[in-house]
């Protein structure tokens, strides 16, 4: 389809309004007033209906990297539910538990506070508009530019197209920005950068394969006492088998509101793994149970985390490209957080930034300022430290059990290092090859989900906010329907349908058959299906923006 674009012209474009790119808007316009510059012209979007809209975690964020961006964070209001009081980890057997008698120095969190995600990001952009930054909410990118070898802008995604993607009557072409530098901060596994990945091979030639978690989340609203606020518990084990990594939480926001899921590793051998099933079969544990029975279920999400540490982080620049936050892994795997790593990030990329824009320079000589300072940072330090914390748990939850202790002794680097591994999807084995090394059939539980404690994927993405307009593209492309239908159904019983965790993908009847139906409206932007599919068949792109979730309090 030719279509003609306005063009629209930045110093510099910002993608992502979470925590990363709103640090990066926020720390340039700090940078500039204090060296009497001149404002560059900067924009900021975002494929959510609202700065925070899109943003989820469990989360405990540590108050480093905040407190460098905004000291005064707390006088300014900064949203914190509570401020952690009490640690605890507890292994999970089916129907018991026991209590570890000390917890591992990675998840020490006192001094960290428990928050929502999606009212600090927010309460961040409220900050970067007070300094005369907008974020422009609502408009997605679809495609990075790249000219000669360099990163030159993005093309946003075309409004008002039907289904087959004819024009409707209230079509609006995408437009082309062009910009001297592009920061993607899009989050876990965005879509522009894996389009930066595929067309600049040199970003991931020395980076390990990263490898993602799905983690599953429920906001409660509890009985009085259940919890006290800045109560943060952490679990392994049950439902996870012990050949799989993973593990859940229960966080105390304060209101007599929780924060609870379970993240389950997509570098599962199982064709079943089913994230959200897992984490219902968690809420049955008397762990959690005790907590959240007789409370309401107020909001659910889904989200993928980066999760393979500090070799699996790309190079962080090209030519007229910076990469930052969950876009470039910035993400502690022994302690399970990104925030103030990626505040951490954006603001490293503004300075380098404000350094390009007085030389006047945007290439790789100048940008790689950025890894420089990355290097010099407490970032790399800390990310550092944990570099091998994933790769010790290849071999099972026990083997990695003690490679972590040996990490603490060694500075992290334990019995190996760098260790190589595969791409999540590979590790995924056929109906007969889980046969034959297990034993026995590929299966996940079976619940009966009354919808007043246990949900159905349904009425979670309910309690999600998703919407999005019916008549549009796809945003979840398949490239080969027969593979779905034939071999993929023959060979893994097609996994899509369990381990998304929001009914987008499902088998219906087809006379006598079966065949893959697709409803895009459910997606909740996690990622898991192109991260997880066997064949690599499933292609994330933006649908049109503003649409996807609207988390609360998440």
């Amino acid at each position: 389809m030719d279509i003609e674009r306005e063009i629209l012209e930045t110093d510099i474009l910002i993608v992502g309004a979470g925590p990363a790119g709103l640090a990066t808007a926020y720390k340039i316009a700090k940078l500039v007033e204090a060296q009497s510059l001149e404002m560059p012209e900067i924009l900021l979007i975002d494929k959510a209906a609202y700065a925070g809209a899109h943003s989820l975690s469990g989360a405990v964020m540590n108050p480093r990297g905040i407190a460098e961006l905004i000291p005064d964070f707390k006088e300014l209001g900064a949203p914190l539910e509570a401020e952690v009081t009490a640690d605890s980890m507890h292994y999970l057997f089916k129907n018991s538990s026991l209590k570890f008698p000390f917890m591992p120095p990675s998840l020490h969190n006192h001094g960290n506070y428990v928050i929502s995600l999606n009212k600090f990001t927010t309460w961040l952009a409220e900050q970067v508009e007070a300094l005369g930054i907008d974020v422009y909410a609502g408009l997605a990118g679809y495609e990075l530019i790249i000219a000669d070898g360099k990163v030159t802008g993005i093309q946003t995604v075309d409004m008002g197209l039907d289904k087959e993607g004819e024009k409707r009557s209230n079509f609006e072409p995408g437009s082309i920005i062009q910009a001297k530098v592009t920061i993607l901060c899009e989050g876990v596994h965005g879509s522009l950068t894996r389009h930066a990945f595929e067309k600049i091979t040199e970003l991931l030639e020395n980076s390990i394969p990263q490898t993602y978690l799905t983690g599953v989340k429920e906001v409660w609203e509890v009985p009085e006492g259940r919890i006290n606020a800045g109560d943060v518990i952490h679990t392994i084990g049950y439902p996870q088998p012990l050949n799989e990594y993973g593990g859940g939480w229960i966080y105390g926001m304060g209101e007599n509101k929780v924060s609870v899921g379970f993240a389950v590793g997509l570098n599962s051998p199982n064709p079943m793994n089913d994230p959200h099933m897992k984490f219902q079969q968690y809420k049955m544990h008397p762990v959690v149970k005790k907590i959240l029975e007789g409370g309401s279920m107020l909001h659910y999400g889904a989200k993928t985390m980066p999760d393979n540490g500090y070799y699996s982080m790309p190079k962080l620049y090209h030519d007229g490209l910076m990469l930052c936050g969950d876009s470039a892994g910035f993400l502690n795997p022994a302690k399970l957080k990104g925030v103030h790593l990626a505040i951490k990030s954006g603001i490293m990329a503004a300075e380098t930034a404000v350094e390009a824009l007085q030389a006047d320079d945007f290439s790789q000589k100048t940008l790689a300022g950025y890894k420089t300072k990355f290097d010099n940072s407490w970032a790399k330090t800390e990310m550092y430290q944990s570099r091998n914390f994933h790769a010790g748990f290849k071999s099972g939850l026990i083997p990695g059990m003690i490679h972590a202790s040996i990490q603490m002794l060694t500075g992290g680097g334990g019995l190996f290092d760098r260790k190589e591994s595969k791409r999540d999807h590979e590790y995924m084995l056929t109906k007969d090859e889980y046969m034959q090394e297990f034993g026995v059939e590929p299966s996940k539980a079976s619940l009966k989900f009354d919808n007043e404690y246990l949900f159905d994927k349904l009425t979670n993405v309910y309690k999600s906010g998703t919407m999005h307009e019916e008549e549009q593209p796809s945003h979840l492309q398949i490239t080969d329907f027969d593979i779905c239908n034939t071999k993929c159904k023959e060979e893994y019983g097609n996994p899509c349908q369990h381990f998304c965790p929001a009914q987008v993908y499902e088998m219906v009847e087809d006379g006598a058959d079966t065949k893959l139906q697709l409803t895009p409206s459910n997606c909740v932007h996690c990622k898991t299906c192109d991260i997880a599919d066997p064949y690599q068949v499933i292609r994330w792109v933006t649908p049109q923006g503003g649409e996807g979730p609207n988390y609360t309090n998440c």
